[in-house]
């Protein structure tokens, strides 16, 4: 069935939209003047309240057939929906469109240039960092990013108007009837590859199968085109190696900085120093990233730097909870085993005077799958405390078999790293420490099944 475009489908069903992202496009479209419908069987606190107070949220939790009729002008459907869900079929049976939620941001998006930001890890702050860019200076942009940013309402903007739009690429399936990766949906004008490290292994088996994809990604660079990437990660060197005399390739590495106090500052060719709120080798490619995106997109160094000085970061990416005279707690969405290095090692060299404690939840399906735990070997070895927490629940939900503690010592190759499965003993382990001149470094794409960290944070800088 020929597609249509987004700005002329006014009767839109999503199926899944309750996820972070496809609740904030359920809003988007609903501001845009679409009447929006969906369902989900089961929607989480902040799309909740948000999806309520549009008059977007579904009566009743769980799939509805009926929903799904003939006069709608197309169907979105999440990744979360499974293949039988039985709104999908029915959508099937009817003959509608049905987008998935990358398919659909690229119909908004055809006549745009389009930016793809992806990657293993950084890809949400390199995004958030363009955006903060671009709005410090007036430009109009659409976007589509996996985080909430500070200033932002939504996570999906999509006008009419707007020249470009910036989109943070997952390498993630685009739904449960595509299995193509996200990004490759897209056709980036613009693309960066900020590294790869092997993850989902659930979808790609072997890290072969993987950095296939990112392959892939660098190849679908079309004419005039730019690709953007890490010059010193070596699986990134092996998809990235020049092809086509019609591409434009950038290598980047860490921006030139300096560390004082806890403080990092960055350092220009003109040899003066930017102070900046963020941290670490990982967020210093970012920036790099960032910095050569905005130069194609006509940003110039000096209006880089003056509107990276307000940047806080994205939602739980070293995101600072509470700070004290001899101690910081900060958050971080880091899981994967490159993420956790990264963060672990920046967290320590940015306070190396202090002692760190830092806590790891297995929460995805790759974290805890037996087969890939051995990648996790020495990843946590900066932290002076390393804990590592995981729900067996959660195992027996995602249909994997039981993990015994002892293994995930083993895989982690520390012979100090404590293992939980309560969250209560979590938090009585956390409680009894020193925490004089300690910091603590909070790491999940979960939440410690409900632990308190606002409780445990006021305890800690006190």
């Amino acid at each position: 069935m020929a597609s249509a475009a987004p700005s002329s489908l006014h009767r839109l069903h999503l199926i899944a939209t309750g996820g972070s992202i496809m609740h904030n496009l359920a809003l988007t479209l609903h501001r845009r003047g679409a009447h929006v419908t969906g369902s989900d069987d089961e929607i989480f606190e902040p799309a909740k309240g948000r999806l309520a107070a549009a008059g977007l949220l579904p009566e009743a939790e769980g799939w509805f057939p009926e929903k799904v009729t003939a006069d709608l002008d197309a169907v979105i459907v999440g990744m979360h929906a499974r293949p039988d869900n039985p709104e999908l079929l029915r959508a099937q049976e009817l003959g509608l469109r049905v987008y998935s939620f990358p398919e659909f941001i690229y119909e908004a998006s055809k006549d745009k240039q389009r930016i793809v930001i992806g990657g293993s890890h950084g890809k949400t702050s390199i995004t958030s960092l363009i955006l903060h860019v671009l709005r410090y200076h007036g430009r109009k942009f659409d976007y589509a990013v996996g985080a909430q940013l500070e200033g932002f309402e939504l996570m999906v903007q999509l006008t009419d108007d707007a020249p470009i739009i910036i989109i943070e690429g997952d390498e993630y399936l685009a739904s449960p009837i595509d299995r193509r990766p996200k990004f490759h949906l897209y056709q980036h004008h613009i693309g960066v590859i900020s590294g790869i490290s092997w993850d989902h292994i659930n979808v790609f088996p072997t890290e072969e199968i993987y950095r296939e994809q990112f392959r892939i990604f660098a190849e679908m660079t079309p004419k005039a085109g730019v690709l953007i990437y890490d010059r010193d990660d070596e699986q990134t060197q092996l998809v990235t190696v020049p092809t086509s005399p019609d591409v434009k390739y950038i290598g980047y590495g860490p921006h030139d900085n300096v560390v004082r106090d806890g403080q990092t500052f960055l350092v220009t060719k003109k040899d003066e120093q930017v102070p900046v709120k963020i941290f670490g080798e990982h967020n210093l490619r970012n920036i790099s990233a960032a910095k050569e995106v905005c130069k194609q997109l006509g940003i110039k160094g000096k209006e880089f730097y003056e509107a990276l000085g307000s940047f806080k970061g994205a939602a739980r990416r070293l995101e600072l909870v509470r700070e004290g005279a001899g101690s910081v707690v900060y958050k971080d969405f880091a899981h994967a085993p490159s993420k956790l290095k990264a963060t672990a090692t920046a967290f320590k060299k940015q306070f190396p005077q202090r002692r760190l404690v830092a806590c790891l939840e297995l929460h995805t399906f790759s974290s805890l799958n037996p087969d890939f735990l051995p990648q996790y070997a020495h990843t946590f070895d900066a932290p002076d405390v390393a804990v590592v927490y995981f729900n067996p629940q959660v195992l027996a939900h995602k249909r994997l078999p039981a993990l015994p503690t002892e293994a995930v010592q083993a895989a982690f190759q520390r012979s100090d790293l404590r293992v939980f499965t309560d969250s209560a003993e979590l938090a009585d382990f956390l409680h009894a420490q020193d925490w004089t001149n300690a910091n603590l470094l909070m790491m999940s794409s979960g939440t410690f099944d409900g632990l308190d960290l606002a409780t445990l944070a006021e305890e800690v800088v006190s």
